[in-house]
């Protein structure tokens, strides 16, 4: 049976400081795809026990960043693949904020610079639970893969600001994506 717990208490923060992976959800308020994805290369923050936030890299979609921005709704989930086995959700209220916003020096100096990061999002919990991980199967952590890091050093500032401007104006559902591209036509 899991638990609900009023913050990220220290127990927590350290469990999911530790994982090396995780999960985030979000969906439109209607009709839409729901958004499911993983995360690593050690970019994410527990601000405090009740503010978390991680980098957001460009190379995929903008699923994630058009949800936030219609309805704040994401859920950040770690589980252990190796030690005891357990599952942390994080719930809240998510908010994107962009290298342009003044609020970015707040949150960027927490964070290793990686090359394509499109902007960190930052999550006001409003629930914390455990489980247990019986169900999730172990595996042996090798390493961060390299190929997305590696991908912006090779594009550079130009071609990435490109690529964010060809493919992160919008989602997949039509909502709007980066606001320093729509604000820059």
């Amino acid at each position: 049976m899991g638990t609900v717990y009023a913050e990220l208490n220290d127990k927590l923060r350290e469990f999911v400081e530790a994982q090396q992976m995780f999960f985030v959800a979000t969906a439109p308020v209607a009709e839409g795809h729901i958004n499911l994805s993983p995360k690593g290369l050690e970019s994410f923050a527990v601000l405090d026990a009740h503010t978390v936030a991680y980098l957001d890299l460009a190379g995929s979609g903008i699923e994630t960043v058009a949800h936030l921005r219609e309805n704040g709704r994401i859920v950040i989930m770690f589980c252990a693949f190796d030690g005891a086995p357990k599952i942390v959700r994080l719930y809240g209220r998510g908010r994107v904020v962009e290298p342009a916003d003044p609020q970015w020096s707040d949150y960027s100096g927490r964070f290793q610079q990686l090359p394509g990061t499109r902007s960190i999002i930052v999550v006001d919990l409003e629930r914390v639970s455990d489980s247990c991980g019986f169900g999730v199967p172990r595996y042996e952590y090798v390493g961060q893969r390299t190929q997305l890091t590696d991908y912006g050093e090779t594009k550079g500032p130009e071609k990435l600001e490109q690529y964010k401007a060809q493919h992160n104006r919008e989602s997949i559902d039509g909502l709007p994506g980066l606001r320093v591209l729509a604000a820059s036509e």
